[in-house]
Parts: structure tokens; C-alpha cells; sequence
């Protein structure tokens, strides 16, 4: 499930989420000492029970939990009580419409804790719970990741950097959640906060010593990374997405802003190549290092670091990061793009705020080539001839990076690309994406995303609609087609194809489902490209298998 799905899930009901991410062994809190945290008077002693877990989700709990009975879309977490109180819930904490419920359901076997707002109480419960408050001892060092596009990529390049500087990392992503041992597929970018801090404190017993995670707009809103202190934040950028929760780009970047304060986060470390990254720099309260990936305006940046005399180096890019004291890195990335080198150049600026010296890190650098690690659905190439790529682009700024990445200096060489719009999310860029594909691609084959409970036929005529009206009012040659099912696409996109073009499969990257009205349908751009290729002849690259 990805970031642009999140609003989905975060509005069902209290059975939507993870669990399994517990560590072995948590020493019990007096359910005394959790009335005090949330200022509510304590329960009889004779129901002072020790409290050992605690979760959203009354078909994850354990004995010994405390279950957040919470208001959802269409039912009450109170609802479930009966349940979490069977499965070993020892108290439970809602709000006054839950515990009116539960006086109209009868007596309740166990304490009932009742709160104004318990969403907010989550979190800091759940570090309470875990011992996973910033004052807590033992912790591997974090560093969370938000912005619009490159979340996934830098947290990736992160935990390769930290594992060639001999680290045993974590990751808490998009795609996967990996705590020391087999990695788990991840359904929000980032998981409820009752999951964070039990990962945090898995992570703390196995070992662990560092630890990335992505923090995606939805989990600030949603209180997800409540009682969560990164030791540093990074920041990539802003740019048209999630309208749909926030309403305007001045909320979406407060909500961004709000990692960047000094009880989420001890330094920063922003991107200063747009207005947004300059405007957080200057606002933020906690210590910052700004780092400069483009010139801006023909002209330099004023910032801590930049990124320097980038060449190309097969698919990828060398470059320099240099200090503006005089200090510098030597850097390559295997991955295209220019977004990859901000992606690598945030990555390293990371790591040196944690405090890691800049010689450790060149010979890490050095040795080991961290950041040609494959990302999954990332820029993920599926074949070289002809150039084969599945990405996540699913919104303008990432749609328009990874078109003009992908596009082939060979003569005569196409860009053909495969793409839709998610359903229920943000209208407005659908007409703005079908345009930029006219501009940046010769064959535009719009197809479906995910279109929830919308029309889907609906959903692509606004891409259509955006793709004609660029091609026509700027004299376009691009060819426009609608396609669907989306593997049908995909398929018509490799029929089109010579071995000198390059196919881009946008939006859906790691995915592999597709919602239609409700139901889960099985896609995977990765396989259904694959196939493609292979029943055309074409073949696909031993070493860039794809893993389902």
C-alpha cells in the first residue's frame, strides 16, 4: 500500500492495520502510572493489572494490552471491545461516545479509561508502553525522511550507507519494514504509532544500532510518529500531492514542517532547491544543515552543502558534495536521474549530521558503491533493450523527473509511457500529468491506476483531456492513446516498442494490488512488464529479476 492510498485505510475502521512487530520480552506498566499520563483518575487497585502491549486493531491483541478503542468512519472502536477483551485486552481507553456505548452494552469486565481525544494519547501511551521515549536508553540512532517524492529512494541509501559503514540498520517504509530479521511488507508508508514504537523497541532488543524510516504527511496528521524523536530529519522537497487531506500547499508543507521542531526532531537537514525547502530552513527551531542539489535561477545556493560537477556514469552519476568551508565527497549512484543524485546527496548529509566523519564515510564510499542499491519500483529497470523501467511516479513533479531521466540520447530512440490517475485523490493534477506527458513523451498510453470507488473511465478522460489540450495548444507531436485493463497497457506499450525505445510503467512502482471498487485486483507493473517483454522476444536482464 502506498502513501497516496494511505487516506484510504486511515479511514476504516479500527481493525485496519499491522501487528507482529512486538519484541519478545516488555516489562509491565501499572495501569495506574498510564491514568496518570492521560490525567484521568486511576482505576480500584483490585483492577490494577500490568499493561504489556498496546494496539488499534482488536484482532491484533495480545494479553496484557491496552486497546485504543478509537472513533473510525463507519464504526466505533467500542465496538470491538468484546473481542480485544477476549483476546487478553486488560483495559481499554475511548472516548465519552465509546463509553457511552459500552454503559448501554452492560458491565464491562475490565477498566475502561475514557479521554477527549485518545487519538492523541496513542502515541506517547505506546512509548510509554515500550519505553521508547526519547529519554530511553538504547535506542538505534533514527533518521526519518519526509517530503513528497524520494522518501523511499533516500531511506534505501541511507541503510546501504549505514550497512557499508558496518551498521545494522532498520528501515520502517513504504515497501517493507525490516527489524533484524526477514524484511515484512508494509501497507502504510508509515504504520500506526502503537507499530513504530514496538518496532523501535524490537529494533533496541535485536541489536539494531540505526534505523530510517519514512514519515509521510498522513502519519503526522494522523498522529502515527506521536512520541517518535529522530535524532535527525531530512527533507526532500514539495510539490503537488495529497490536496485531498490538506486542502492547500501552505497546509501540506505546515504539516511537513511540523517533523522539524524540537519535539519531533534534535537536527535537520533540508533541501534548499525550492521555495518550500528555503522557507523551512529559515523556520525551523532545531539546529539545520541545508544542502543545495541544483543551481537555482542560473545562480548558486547559499547553503551548507552542494552538489557539484555531476557526469554520467552509465545509467547513473558521479558527482561531488562539497562543504562550503572547502571540504568535499566523492560520490556515485548507479541509479538515473538527477532526483537520484539529491536523493544519494541527502542520504550522505544524513549520516555526517549523525555524526559520522566525512573520511569514515568516503572510504565506506568507496569500498562498497552504496547507492547503486536496487530500490524496489524505484526507477527498476526490467530490461536494457529496449530500456524497460517501472517507476512511482504518481504525481506531476515525480511524472516529469523520471520522462526526462529516461530519455535516450540514441537517434531515433522513442519514450513511449504507460500511466493513470489514483481515484478519490487530489482531481486537480490529473489534467497536469496528462499534459506533461504530451510534452515529455512521444507514445502517451493512459491506462488506470487505482481507482477506488470512482468511475475509472472518468478518471482517465481528465488525464486525456490535460494530454490533448497540451498537445493541440503547443503544436505536439506526441501520439495519445487509451488503453485498459492496465496490462493490456502494458502489453500495447512493448508491441510498440523497437530495442532502441524505452518504456516507462508510472505510478504504481512496488504495488501489487490494484483496488477497483473495493476489491483487490492482482497487478504488478514488474511482472506484467516482464511477461511482455519476454512473449515479444525481448529479454530481460538475469541480474534485474523481479521479486513479487
Amino acid at each position: 500500500m502506498s502513501e497516496h492510498n494511505e487516506a484510504a485505510i486511515s479511514a476504516t475502521t479500527p481493525d485496519a492495520g499491522q501487528s507482529g512487530f512486538r519484541p519478545a520480552s516488555v516489562a509491565a506498566v501499572p495501569l495506574a502510572v498510564i491514568a496518570d499520563a492521560l490525567g484521568v483518575a486511576a482505576p480500584d487497585a483490585t483492577q490494577d493489572r500490568g499493561v504489556t502491549g498496546i494496539t488499534l486493531n482488536s484482532r491484533a491483541v495480545e494479553a496484557g494490552d491496552l486497546y485504543m478503542a478509537l472513533p473510525g468512519a463507519s464504526r466505533h472502536g467500542a465496538d470491538f471491545v468484546p473481542q480485544a477483551v477476549e483476546a487478553g485486552a486488560v483495559a481499554v481507553v475511548t472516548d465519552d461516545a465509546g463509553a457511552r456505548q459500552l454503559a448501554l452494552a452492560g458491565e464491562q469486565p475490565v477498566p475502561v479509561l475514557v479521554v477527549q481525544e485518545p487519538r492523541t494519547a496513542v502515541g506517547r501511551l505506546a512509548a510509554l508502553i515500550y519505553r521508547s521515549q526519547p529519554a530511553d536508553a538504547g535506542f538505534p540512532t533514527l533518521f526519518g525522511v519526509t517530503g513528497t517524492n524520494g522518501k523511499t529512494t533516500t531511506t534505501y541509501f541511507i541503510n546501504s550507507l549505514l550497512r557499508a559503514l558496518g551498521k545494522k540498520p532498520g528501515l520502517i517504509g513504504t515497501i517493507e519494514i525490516v527489524a533484524g530479521g526477514e524484511p515484512i511488507p508494509s501497507l502504510l508508508t508509515t504504520p500506526e504509532s502503537t507499530d513504530v514504537h514496538a518496532l523501535l523497541a524490537l529494533m533496541r532488543e535485536r541489536g539494531l544500532d540505526a534505523a530510517s524510516m519514512e514519515v509521510s504527511s498522513h502519519a503526522i496528521s494522523f498522529h502515527r510518529v506521536d512520541g517518535v524523536m529522530f535524532d535527525v530529519a531530512g527533507f526532500t522537497n514539495l510539490t503537488q500531492d495529497h490536496l485531498d487531506l490538506h486542502g492547500s500547499m501552505d497546509e501540506y508543507f505546515r504539516t511537513k514542517a511540523e517533523l522539524f521542531t524540537s519535539g519531533r526532531a534534535r537536527h535537520a537537514v533540508v533541501t534548499v532547491d525550492d521555495d518550500w525547502g528555503r522557507k523551512l530552513a529559515d523556520t525551523t527551531d532545531i539546529p539545520v544543515t541545508t544542502l543545495a542539489t541544483k543551481p537555482i535561477d542560473g545562480g548558486s545556493v547559499n547553503a551548507d552543502w552542494n552538489v557539484a560537477s555531476i557526469t554520467a556514469r552509465g545509467l547513473g552519476s558521479e558527482f561531488e558534495l562539497r562543504h562550503v568551508d572547502g571540504r568535499s565527497l566523492r560520490v556515485h549512484t548507479g541509479l538515473p536521474g538527477d532526483f537520484n543524485v539529491a536523493n544519494a546527496a541527502l542520504a550522505m548529509v544524513m549520516v555526517l549530521a549523525s555524526g559520522v566523519d566525512e573520511e569514515t564515510l568516503q572510504a565506506a564510499l568507496d569500498a562498497h558503491d552504496p547507492f547503486t542499491v536496487a530500490v524496489p519500483g524505484r526507477m527498476q529497470l526490467v530490461s536494457a533493450e529496449p530500456a524497460s523501467v517501472v517507476d512511482f511516479a504518481h504525481n506531476p513533479d515525480a511524472l516529469s523527473r523520471a520522462l526526462q531521466a529516461v530519455r535516450s540520447p540514441l537517434e531515433g530512440s522513442r519514450v513511449i509511457v504507460v500511466f493513470g490517475a489514483t481515484g478519490q485523490r487530489d482531481q486537480g493534477k490529473r489534467p497536469t500529468m496528462g499534459a506533461i506527458a504530451a510534452r515529455l513523451a512521444d507514445i502517451v498510453i493512459i491506462s488506470d491506476d487505482d481507482p477506488h470507488d470512482e468511475d475509472a473511465a472518468a478518471i482517465r478522460a481528465e488525464v486525456l483531456q490535460g494530454a490533448h489540450a497540451a498537445r493541440n495548444s503547443e503544436n505536439l507531436n506526441s501520439e495519445i492513446i487509451e488503453s485498459y485493463p492496465r496490462d493490456a497497457a502494458i502489453k500495447l506499450a512493448v508491441d510498440m516498442a523497437t530495442s532502441k525505445d524505452t518504456i516507462l510503467i508510472a505510478g504504481r512502482g512496488h504495488e501489487v494490488w490494484q483496488e477497483v471498487k473495493g476489491v483487490n485486483l492482482a497487478l504488478d507493473d514488474r511482472v506484467e512488464l516482464r511477461a511482455a517483454l519476454t512473449s515479444k522476444g525481448f529479454s530481460v536482464s538475469a541480474d534485474q529479476r523481479i521479486e513479487s
